[in-house]
């Protein structure tokens, strides 16, 4: 069903008023900031909004000063939290079995997880992309140079804003030890074809491991391990309406077992090091009732899995609304296509292939300039320049010096996107 409503609604389809004000009841700060003004914050993709409950139920849990690791009570209502965390990070990737790893950061799991593969797998070569994020490229460059190792770096399509499939598996061989892929750019929204990279990558090497930074991609739309049956993959609640200071991943069970960091009397899979903080697993859990709640409006599903997928696709088909609005503009504003005076980077006319991320130029300012011009109108966006490690190599692949980050939350209406882009015609015609 998520792929025939996807089939059939090649534009999007934004919620109605009524469920719209439903979603934004339930986050903090759509409308204001925390210091009640107001404004439009736009900047998702570096950290989304927050869930109310999410907020609210972190320092519950967190609060609680009882161990996990004991047999009382409260541990044992706190290994349940733990539990429940875990399957519903399952839940999130319809994943089976396999083991969870709750870090700091999802930066640190990637690295921990490119180490666990890199130095206990044969090869000759690892495999990655231009577009990854500095977690998953510099990881792959450390462990390739010490290990001696050959780096193949697939280029970006200048015009889709992602990869070719064909790019990476033109770099796979029987020597790879290790492919290493982002599910959707940060920069430029474009999603990879992560089914027939997985499927074209294991025809030429059935055992090949492979690893994937879910992290922008995981809040906008669907994953299914069952369709991409990979070693390793990674989320960070903080852009997925949840908390700062977690990182969640899941690791196959071959994976799992690879010498890693861990105390030796742990079992071979177990990958936490030190007491796990409950409250991780209670955010996730919250974020996951969420979309289910919000699935719950279009399917009549009972099970977890299935009204979390109803979920997540319909909030994947409205911010696919709003980035038709942002583009296209509709009777109450002029689309970024025709603004005069702004460029759209990137413009692959395939939203399906997608997410809600836009870059812009304008003719007579620069990027840095013109998010101080933005937060003048009360909008919050982020520029993505050459000069700065997480924007570099992306940028320069695409052959671009700087861009305007755009980046919407499914939070957001079509109201919201009809005033930044007044704003937008505004900036474009006074600078």
């Amino acid at each position: 069903m998520a792929a025939e409503l996807q089939q059939q609604y090649p534009r999007g389809l934004a919620f109605s008023d009524e469920l719209m004000r439903e979603v934004q009841q339930r986050f903090i700060g759509v409308e204001h900031d925390h210091h009640g003004r107001e404004r439009l914050y736009f900047d998702n993709a570096g950290g989304s909004f927050r869930l109310k409950a999410a907020v609210e139920r972190f320092a519950q849990v967190d609060a609680i000063p009882d161990n996990a690791e004991r047999i009382h009570a409260t541990a044992v209502e706190l290994q349940d939290i733990q539990a429940r965390g875990s399957e519903d990070l399952r839940t999130i990737l319809n994943a089976k079995g396999g083991s969870v790893y709750a870090s700091f950061s999802a930066s640190g799991a990637m690295f921990d997880m490119v180490r666990a593969i890199a130095e206990n797998v044969p090869g000759t070569n690892m495999v990655t992309t231009v577009l990854e994020h500095p977690s998953a490229f510099d990881a792959m460059s450390l462990y390739a140079e010490r290990l001696g190792r050959e780096l193949r770096v697939a280029p970006s399509n200048p015009v889709t804003g992602g990869i070719d499939v064909e790019e990476i598996v033109r770099l796979v061989d029987k020597d790879t030890c290790l492919l290493n892929v982002i599910y959707a750019s940060n920069i430029s929204g474009a999603k990879l074809d992560m089914e027939a990279i997985v499927r074209r990558a294991r025809e030429i090497k059935p055992d090949l491991y492979i690893l994937v930074d879910a992290v922008q991609h995981a809040p906008h739309g669907l994953i299914d391990l069952q369709k991409t049956p990979v070693d390793g993959i990674n989320l960070a609640p903080y852009k997925f309406f949840g908390c700062r200071g977690s990182g969640l991943s899941w690791l196959s069970e071959r994976a799992a077992v690879l010498p890693h960091h861990k105390l030796a009397g742990k079992k071979a899979g177990y990958w936490d090091l030190g007491s796990s903080a409950p409250w991780q697993f209670a955010v996730l859990t919250e974020i996951v009732d969420y979309v289910c709640w919000l699935g719950g409006h279009f399917t009549d599903a009972t099970d977890r899995r299935g009204l979390f997928v109803s979920g997540i696709t319909h909030i994947e088909l409205h911010e696919r609304a709003l980035l038709a609005v942002l583009l296209d503009g509709n009777e109450n504003a002029t689309g970024m296509r025709e603004m005069r005076g702004v460029e759209v980077f990137l413009d692959h006319e395939d939203l399906t292939k997608r997410d809600l991320i836009l870059g812009i130029g304008f003719d007579r300012i620069d990027c840095t300039q013109a998010v101080v011009e933005y937060a003048k109108h009360g909008v919050t966006v982020y520029e993505r320049v050459a000069t700065s490690i997480y924007s570099k190599r992306m940028l320069e692949s695409f052959g671009i010096a700087g861009t305007v980050r755009v980046s919407p939350l499914h939070c957001n209406s079509v109201a919201d996107v009809e005033k930044f882009l007044h704003i937008t015609a505004r900036i474009a015609a006074d600078t």
